[in-house]
C-alpha cells in the first residue's frame, strides 16, 4: 500500500502534520488578504485632482525646491493648504520623489544611446533574467519592455564610445538569451524633459 507524504500507515495525517498544514494555510491566507488590501488600498488613496493640484504639480515639475510658502504665493493659496495639498499628494504617490536634474554634458557623458535589444524566445523567465541582469546598471536610464519586432527599449548614456563598447562587449552581449541588439547614437537634443503633461493645463 502506498503511503501519502506526511501520512500514518493508516491513511490519516499525523497531529504534527495538520498544525504544519494549517499554518502554511494560513500564512499563505494571510499573504493574499495583505496583497489584497495593499492593492484595493492604492485604489482609495488615489486623488481625484482638481486645479489647484495641478498646479502645484506643474510648478514643482518645473522647480523642485519650491516651499509651500512659495508655491502658496503663486497660486494664491494659505501655506497651510498647500502643504496639506502637497503632503496629500506625496502620500498618494502622485509625487514619488524630489530630485536634482543634472546637466550629463558637464558631467562628461557626452554619449546618449538608444539601444532594442531582441532575446531568442520571450518567456516570462527569458524576460525576467534580462530584467535582472540590466536594472542595476548605471549607464542604463530607462529599460522598457515593448511590443513588436523588439522586445526590450534601453536608454544608455556614457562618456564615449569606447565606454559604451565596453558595455556591449562586456555585458549587454553577454546576457543570456540576447539574440540581436540595434544601437543608435543620439546626434542633436530637440527636446529632453522630465515634466509630465498636466490635463486642462
Amino acid at each position: 500500500m502506498v503511503t501519502p507524504c506526511g501520512a500514518s500507515g493508516s491513511g490519516q495525517l499525523k497531529a504534527r502534520d495538520l498544525r504544519m498544514l494549517f499554518s502554511l494555510s494560513c500564512s499563505a491566507k494571510i499573504r493574499n488578504l495583505i496583497s489584497f488590501i495593499c492593492f484595493y488600498m492604492k485604489k482609495i488613496i488615489q486623488l481625484d485632482l482638481d486645479e489647484l493640484d495641478r498646479g502645484i504639480l506643474a510648478a514643482l515639475q518645473v522647480d523642485g525646491t519650491l516651499s509651500a510658502a512659495e508655491l502658496a504665493g503663486r497660486l494664491g493659496l494659505s501655506t497651510t493648504t498647500c502643504w496639506r495639498r502637497i503632503q496629500q499628494l506625496e502620500q498618494a504617490g502622485v509625487i514619488r520623489q524630489r530630485v536634482a536634474l543634472l546637466d550629463r554634458a558637464q558631467l562628461g557623458l557626452d554619449v546618449l544611446v538608444f539601444v532594442h535589444v531582441r532575446l531568442a524566445s520571450q518567456g516570462r523567465d527569458a524576460i525576467a533574467q534580462f530584467d535582472e541582469a540590466i536594472r542595476n546598471r548605471p549607464e542604463v536610464l530607462d529599460c522598457y519592455t515593448l511590443t513588436g519586432e523588439w522586445d526590450f527599449f534601453l536608454k544608455v548614456v556614457v562618456h564615449d564610445m569606447k565606454e559604451y563598447e565596453s558595455f556591449f562587449l562586456d555585458h549587454l552581449s553577454k546576457i543570456a538569451n540576447v539574440q540581436s541588439v540595434n544601437s543608435s547614437i543620439a546626434v542633436t537634443v530637440v527636446k529632453e524633459s522630465t515634466a509630465l503633461p498636466m490635463r486642462g493645463s
